[in-house]
Formats: C-alpha cells, structure tokens, sequence
C-alpha cells in the first residue's frame, strides 16, 4: 500500500514540475533571491556578536569599528528585505501562472472527456476539483516555494558558519537535529491521507449543495427540506470528522518544533558557557552570535513543518487535478476526415451499445432513413429512444455494429464536422449566460440581424424577445427573466436558424402550452421539408404524419410504420395509443 502510495505521490511531483517548467527563468531568479535574503539574514548575527566584542567594558568601546559594523548590518537588513520582496512577486508569478495553466487544462479536459465520465459524476464534485482543489492546491506551492527552499538553505548555512566558529557547539546542533527530521516525518505522513479524505469530502458537500440548489423547487414542493439538511448534517459531520483529524496532526506541528528548538538553543547556551568559561578565543560575543544562529537554525524545522503539512494538502488535490487531466479522453478523430454539407441519408447496421456492460441495453439494432424523412421513435421510458440519439451525435460510442451519415461511417468523421450536420433540440433547454442574441447566435454566428429575427418569428419567440426590456440585447441570468418555455422557443428558434441537414428533436415542444405547441409545429414541419428528422416523443399525436414510426422496447425496435398501419396492427403501438387517449374516447 506504501508502495503504491510513493508512486502515486511521485507522478503527482512529476506533473507539477512539468508545470513549473514553463517558468525556469522565475524558479531560478526565486532561489537566487532567496540565497541572497538567506545570507544577508545569516550574516546579521555575526556582525551582531562582532560588535557585542568591540565593548570590553567600561570606557573600553571601539566606537569606530561598531559604526563600520552597524552600517553592514544596516546593509544586510536592507538587502534581506529587497530579495524577500523580488522573491514574493517572483514565486506568486509562478504560482498563480501554475494555477491558471492547470485549470485550463481541466477545464479543456472536461470538454473532451467521453459524456459517461460526465454522466457518472455530481456536476459539483468535478467544479469542486477544479475551483477548490486548485485553489488549495496553489496556497500549498506558494507557502512551500517561499519556505521550504529558504528552510533547507538556512539550515545548511547555520551549520557551516556554526562548524567555522565552533565545532563543539555545531555537534550539538547536529546531535538534535534528527528530532526535528523524525517529528516532521511523522507529522507529514499521517497528514496526507487525512488531507486526501477531507479534499474527497469537500466534494461531495459541493456536489450535493450544488443539487439542491439546482433543483430547490422540487425539494421544495415535496417538502424534503428536513431530510436534505439532515444529509448535509451527515456529509458535515464527516467533513468535520475528518478535518479535524488533519487540523489535529497539523496543529501538533508547532508545540513538538517550539520543544525541540528550546532543546537545542538549551544545549548551545550549555555548552557554549562552558568554552566562554574555559577558553579565552571564544567570547560572549561569539556565545551571543550562536544563540542566535540556535534560533535561526530551528525556526525553519518549525516553518518546514508547517510547509510539510500544507504540502500534504497541496498533494491531494494536485492529485486529484492530475486524475481529472490524465482522465481518458474520448476516442481521438484526429484521423477522421472533414465532410461538406450532409445529404441526410443514415442507416445502422447491427448496433449494439449499453451503459453497464452488465445490463444491455441495445442489441442488433438495424435501421435505414432516407434522406429527408422525418422518423418518430416512440416507446416506454428507458426503452434507448434518447440513446439512440446519443449515439447519432457520437456522445456515446456503439460497442457493435455501425452508424453511417451519407454512407461513411460517423467514426471516420470528425466530431465537429458531423455534428454541424446535425441540429438538435432536448427537453431540458440549456440557455449560457449571456443575451439573447448570442444564444441564439450560437449556432450560427454569421448569421444576420435579419436571419436571426425570421427564425425567431418561425419560431413563435419574437414577440415574446421584444417584450423583454431590451429586447434581443436582453442578458438572461438565471430562472426569474423568462420561463422555462420561452427557453425552450429560444432553444427552437437557435436551431432553426441554423437549418442543418438532418433535425433531432427529443421532446422540443415539453414545456410549451397547446396552442404555441400547434404554431411551432407547424414551423418543424416547414423546417423539415427536404431534411432528415428524427423525432423522439411521448404525445404520439405530435408524430402522427411522421414517414415512419419506430416503436422501440428494451433496446430494439418491436413495431415499424405509418401511424395508420401500426394502429391498424393492433399491436404494441396501439396498445400505446389507446392507453394515452383512453380518456379522451
């Protein structure tokens, strides 16, 4: 489990540094300044115990040689300042570059991912990684950049300068030392994980308020107040649990470095009375000098402590950044070719396909549509009517058999080129923030004022869109500016704009009232004159003069037709029929 543990904790080192290699030039001006305020600091105790020996006693002070040394120390604070200063804004260039590189790698890496990824995750836990995860993940680099490397590098510097004042008192320093070293392991590794689980955690508490909220009006109506702030409770009793585990280890951090270093400053004053007492080279000002460098020494083991706790946090989530970036992408089309304007011809051959390979869902499926013939594909709910669609768009792909688009098979066509092929309008209306004329620009961004207001008449939005107060240039920002149907008349009038070859509509006309239902039908059915159009629907009067009817169960396709020869079948269809006008009859 170590084992594994060490390899996971190396690729996510490897995937920094090759982040941080874009910005050498920063990295290596960081480390220079940070050698400059390191020495320009070291040097101030020693100048320190220099003067301190310049005042042998009364009336016997060597005021020349102390104003000389009080200008160096003078010298030194300035230049200690200057580099800390150069050395922030260099390590926050390379941090915050870091951060913005990352999370648009993760964000270029969801819209590639094949939508089963999507699919089988809270949308919450996926924006939690890259917003919360990179943010801690860039607290952890810029306080590791700015102390761990000064740390190392005044710990290193104390012990030469200490080794050329005084062996004896160097040994000293070098005997504990290892306390330091094994406090800091032991606190680093019981961190990671607990950092780990509490990132996992904030997950899932942003995924489930991000649902809530989302759908607070159905939470609302079935009054499930009570249960979800019961499970929010859960999920925060959790993420407490396990934050305070982390924050516990951490916070031990400072109490066992501020003991160890009173240790060592203890055995330097010790040892160092004792050769002030017994030699006549080593004087108070020398003693003086290594207290002080005693406190230096230390106080980076307190600060790398710290760093090493913070670090761990840093590491989970650059972890799980790593995991969502390294995430397989949909397969590649690089080979695939571009194609010109679809005829609209499109037929599968033996398609097989499943989400659980475990439950199969389509098999063997056959079908052949003409170009411009509007096919309906009704049937209960979870019959594959929508996977169908799924896989005509290449959202999923087939696990058997074939799909072509003017007979070229749609995997050795470019994702891009065939789905500007196709238009497709869903139940669920999906609007980006923005006016209404970029949404309905979005399509088709070349598309004229004039073209654009046609296919908003076409699509029964336009006086609806002049109403709004600033009419097309209208910014729509959450539920409270239009209604969940004039999004979908928007979502309509996007598409008919682009009059693309072959029409998908799943639905389109769920949130429209009757007599707006009738008008925009009559608009599809000028929109799909001479294109292929599939439509899925669950009011099978909306698809009575389809070509052809497809009536589908359990993934295959039971039933196919005009309505008037699947009603005079008396079979499934018209089990369907009936069902749904029983009352009207």
């Amino acid at each position: 489990m170590k084992k594994g543990k060490d390899k996971s904790t190396r690729k996510t080192f490897a995937g920094i540094m090759r982040y941080l290699k874009p910005y050498s030039f920063f990295l290596v001006f960081t480390v220079l300044m940070a050698l400059v305020e390191v020495a320009a600091t070291l040097a101030i105790p020693y100048l320190a115990g220099v003067a301190i020996n310049q005042m042998i006693g009364t009336d016997n002070v060597q005021w020349e040689e102390l104003y000389k040394i009080f200008y160096g120390i003078a010298i030194c604070i300035g230049a200690a300042a200057l580099s800390q200063w150069l050395m922030s804004l260099s390590n926050n260039r390379i941090a915050y570059h870091v951060l913005a590189d990352i999370r648009r790698d993760a964000f270029a890496k969801i819209e590639k991912l094949p939508l089963k990824y999507i699919d089988d995750r809270a949308y919450g836990e996926i924006a939690s990684v890259v917003v919360s995860d990179a943010d801690q993940f860039t607290d952890g680099l810029l306080m590791g950049f700015t102390q761990l490397f000064t740390g190392i590098v005044t710990i290193l510097g104390v012990l030469v300068i200490l080794f050329l004042m005084r062996w004896e008192v160097a040994l000293v320093v070098l005997l504990i030392t290892p306390l330091s070293l094994f406090a800091a392991k032991f606190i680093a590794s019981r961190t990671y994980s607990m950092f780990k689980k509490q990132s996992e955690v904030r997950a899932e508490q942003t995924a489930f308020i991000d649902e809530m909220i989302g759908n607070l009006k159905t939470v609302k109506a079935y009054t499930h107040e009570d249960e979800n702030e019961e499970k929010f409770k859960e999920i925060n009793r959790r993420y407490e649990k396990c934050s305070l585990k982390a924050i516990f280890f951490s916070s031990t951090t400072n109490p066992t470095t501020r003991f160890i270093n009173s240790l060592v400053y203890a055995a330097v004053a010790l040892v160092g009375g004792f050769l002030v007492i017994s030699s006549g080279s080593f004087l108070v000002g020398n003693l003086a000098a290594c207290l002080s460098y005693a406190n230096q020494y230390t106080k980076p083991f307190n600060e790398i402590s710290e760093v090493f706790a913070e670090f761990q946090n840093a590491l989970a989530c650059a972890a799980r950044l790593f995991a969502l970036i390294h995430e397989e992408s949909e397969v590649s089309d690089e080979n695939a070719e571009e194609t010109g304007r679809a005829v609209g011809e499109v037929e599968l051959k033996d398609v097989d396909f499943s989400y659980d390979p475990a439950r199969p869902l389509i098999e063997g499926l056959n079908l052949s549509v003409p170009a411009g013939k509007k096919i309906a594909i009704v049937g209960p709910t979870g019959c594959g009517k929508t996977t169908i669609i799924n896989l005509l768009m290449r959202f999923y792909e087939v696990k058997g058999g074939s799909i072509s688009l003017d007979g070229k098979d749609i995997r050795n066509i470019k994702r891009k080129s065939l789905r500007k092929s196709y238009g497709m309008v869903l139940q669920e209306t999906w609007l980006k923030k923005g006016t209404v004329r970029e949404n309905l620009l979005l399509g088709c961004p070349e598309a004229t004022e004039e073209e654009m207001i046609n296919a908003a008449k076409l699509a029964k939005a336009h006086s609806f869109i002049k109403r709004l107060p600033q009419g097309y240039d209208t910014v729509i920002e959450g539920d409270g500016v239009i209604s969940e149907g004039q999004k979908q008349l928007l979502c309509i009038a996007r598409i008919m704009l682009c009059r693309p070859p072959v029409v998908i509509l799943d639905e389109a006309t769920s949130n429209i009232d009757t007599r707006t239902e009738i008008k925009v039908q009559a608009a599809f059915d000028e929109l799909m004159k001479g294109r292929t159009c599939f439509v899925v629907a669950h009011r099978l009067s909306t698809i009575e003069n389809a070509d052809s009817i497809l009536v589908m169960n359990a993934g295959h396709i039971v039933e196919q037709g005009t309505h008037k020869e699947l009603l005079q079948k008396g079979g499934f269809y018209s089990e369907l029929w009936k069902a749904q006008f029983a009352l009207s009859e």
